[in-house]
């Protein structure tokens, strides 16, 4: 069993009384393990007839599924690498499906990184609309853009903001938010050490007055009548439902609904606050001793439609030059088979072209990871197209591919950065694992150079 701090112990079981004891066992056995189905690749009941992962489904995600990790290792198949599927543990599939995101919106995930939520969010709105995905903790922002990227996420901005400096610029701008606030981590502590050594009482307090910060700045930027999900990972009540007791005293605008999926989960506890106001109710705890996951809350609001809105102008983005336009228009041409593929905006940071959502504010003065869908760098001669370019490509897209089975002792060569020889005309080539795009080459006197970021090749054994 696990080494846990005294005073948790003592909260839990005066929280949960007769319940303690299962609770208390969990940490006697090993964490479940799951993953989720990339539907911007693949329907979930393809993947299942791909591979010999046992798969279980988990009752609130219908794209997701438990594996046996005693048998299977999907981070080490090149499946993981094509982002056909992230592995993320059930519980924390929860908020995102609360939040119930729809094709064609405007959505903020706050506290975004390492990025599960946020790719689970972008699959459920299919590539349509525009997906803002905030990170404040500089050296988490790379797991956060190197998972959308993997996951092929075309419509999402990557910000590196407090998010207070986010409130005005996006004032009334979003259908739905979700905040996974940084918390405790006490639903964590079976897998989590890191986490189980910095919990203290006085820790948690901090906390809920952060948690209470990052909500209030966000409550600005919801649309009147939007959705804004507040989660954490931790059981803690002065974090989860203190939080909002705080909150709706000072924004009458907003009401809790029940949480869609709650039929799984257990209620919340209004008894655990000084008010007991009995709409907390409607609020959910995932209890490691109740389901197959680790520990998460979840609650839903809503915002009054008669809330006063505001209307956001469309940003402008600096224009790119000619010799620019020029060598993407030229790469697009001879590379793709409908140029008219690619909307938006085109702009350069630096000699990084992107493709920017029309209906983006400004952000001028704020810290930019990605101002849009990444295309790739512009040299003075020629233009080399990004990673995430080609992990966001379909075979039928591009005029010529290279298709490797999983087997193939070919596809490990590619993925340990060799070239490879190949009977194929010159120019940029898609490389592909069973049709789904793994990343780019280029062919050149009867060789296929290999443009496999060398941050992500395997290594050689």
């Amino acid at each position: 069993m696990v080494s846990l701090p005294e005073d948790f112990l003592k909260q839990m079981r005066t929280l949960l009384k007769d319940e303690y004891e299962a609770f208390i066992h969990t940490y006697e056995e090993a964490p479940t393990r799951s993953l989720r189905v990339n539907t911007l690749k693949l329907p979930p009941a393809e993947l299942a007839e791909r591979v010999s992962f046992h798969l279980q489904p988990i009752p609130w995600c219908q794209e997701a599924f438990y594996y046996d990790h005693e048998q299977d290792r999907p981070g080490k198949h090149v499946y993981h690498a094509a982002g056909l599927y992230y592995i993320q543990d059930a519980s924390a599939m929860s908020p995102a499906e609360a939040l119930e995101p729809q094709p064609g919106e405007t959505i903020l995930d706050l506290c975004a990184a390492p990025g599960g939520k946020t790719t689970q969010i972008a699959a459920k709105m299919q590539g349509q609309g525009l997906l803002v995905a905030n990170e404040i903790d500089g050296k988490r922002i790379k797991a956060l853009v190197e998972n959308l990227e993997r996951c092929g996420v075309t419509n999402a901005v990557v910000l590196n903001e407090n998010p207070l400096r986010l409130t005005e610029r996006f004032a009334g701008f979003f259908d739905r938010i979700l905040i996974d606030a940084p918390c405790s981590g006490e639903g964590m502590f079976r897998k989590d050490r890191d986490a189980r050594e910095r919990w203290s009482l006085r820790a948690t307090e901090k906390c809920a007055d952060l948690q209470l910060e990052i909500v209030t700045a966000a409550a600005p930027m919801l649309r009147p009548g939007g959705r804004l999900v507040y989660s954490t990972c931790t059981f803690n009540p002065q974090e989860n439902e203190g939080v909002l007791v705080r909150f709706l005293a000072e924004h009458p605008e907003f009401r809790l609904i029940p949480v869609p999926q709650l039929a799984h989960y257990q209620p919340g506890h209004p008894e655990w606050t000084h008010t007991a106001n009995p709409e907390l109710s409607k609020t959910a705890r995932l209890w490691p001793h109740r389901l197959r996951g680790e520990g998460h809350f979840v609650a839903v609001l809503e915002k009054d439609v008669l809330a006063e809105g505001t209307k956001q102008r469309p940003g402008r983005f600096p224009s790119i030059h000619a010799q620019a336009k020029t060598l993407w228009q030229q790469f697009v041409n001879e590379t793709y088979r409908k140029p008219e593929l690619f909307h938006g905006q085109l702009t350069l940071y630096g000699e990084h072209l992107y493709l920017v959502p029309d209906e983006l504010p400004s952000l001028k003065g704020l810290k930019v990871e990605r101002p849009g869908r990444y295309l790739g760098q512009v040299k003075k001669s020629h233009f080399v197209p990004a990673h995430a370019l080609a992990l966001s490509a379909w075979p039928e897209q591009v005029k010529q591919t290279v298709d490797f089975s999983a087997d193939d002792p070919g596809l490990l060569l590619y993925l340990q950065g060799e070239a490879l020889p190949v009977s194929l005309n010159k120019g940029w080539t898609l490389v592909t694992v069973d049709g789904f795009a793994l990343g780019w080459g280029k062919v050149s006197g009867g060789l296929l150079k290999n443009h496999y970021p060398k941050w992500l090749r395997w290594d050689k054994h």
